[in-house]
């Protein structure tokens, strides 16, 4: 697993430094809000049901909306710290600039690992997932063609909360939270942007419950399209609600927060 960590950030260097070099570059700066619902049912020792629902709004803020993502998933608890995750997300590309009046629908079944270490009352969570993108192809802007396009997407995510308060998990307790992700595309369709994107997140934890949360934080994206010199670069506002269900009779293992 430390061997797929490490190459993932020389990687991320890698890529990082080939961006850097190339002269002709078109980066496209976006503002953005991005709200979004996660619940994780936890109905035995081993066995957890996840969703997760957001929605993204397209450009200046408050510029319509560019996509709404469901995702349903099961958990697996290998141990109390290590997990296993896997599911379907069925995401809508509101119109855009490659089809202005209709929707583009992508099917994306996927599969991650997570585990987490603790420092203390510090906690780093890591994961590594893998994704399978059908795309539905776009005929003009007012109609989709047959097919799908596709691609594989590895995402790796490193993430750190720091209590901010002395109580734990208590109503009223504050964290810091913080992560960074790297996404690479894989397939016979990628061709230029084997690099997808890099998000650097930092915000607020509020817990609001015993079992609810709310996170209001800073998220930076950089990300390649797939013509190769082209970039977008997203500065957004993210807002997400958190809630945590425990139908065990007598827990012995405790719930936690995905991403």
């Amino acid at each position: 697993m430390m061997k797929i960590i490490i190459f993932c950030c020389t990687f991320m260097v890698f890529t990082t430094s080939n961006v850097k070099a190339q002269t002709t570059k078109n980066i496209d700066h976006i503002n953005q809000l991005w709200f979004g619902y996660v619940n994780q049912i936890r109905v035995s020792n081993k066995w957890e049901l996840w969703t997760d629902v957001n929605l993204r709004t397209k450009r200046k803020f408050v510029n319509n909306f560019s996509v709404g993502i469901a995702r349903l998933g099961i958990t697996y608890y290998i141990s109390p710290t290590i997990k296993l995750r896997a599911g379907f997300a069925w995401i809508d590309y509101f119109p855009g600039d490659n089809h202005k009046n209709i929707t583009q629908p992508e099917h994306r079944p996927w599969q991650q690992i997570q585990w987490q270490t603790k420092y203390g009352k510090n906690t780093m969570v890591q994961s590594l997932g893998l994704e399978e993108r059908f795309r539905r192809k776009i005929l003009n802007d007012d109609e989709l063609a047959r097919g799908y396009n596709f691609n594989y997407r590895v995402r790796y995510n490193l993430r750190f909360e720091i209590p901010l308060d002395k109580k734990e998990k208590t109503p009223g307790n504050l964290s810091l939270v913080a992560y960074d992700e790297i996404d690479i595309n894989a397939g016979k369709e990628i061709v230029n942007n084997y690099f997808d994107q890099n998000r650097l997140y930092a915000g607020l934890k509020f817990r609001t419950g015993a079992s609810t949360n709310v996170q209001l934080g800073y998220l930076n994206i950089f990300q390649q399209q797939s013509a190769g010199n082209q970039y977008k670069s997203v500065q957004l506002i993210r807002l997400f609600f958190y809630q945590n269900i425990d139908l065990r009779h007598n827990p012995s293992v405790e719930v936690t927060t995905s991403k």
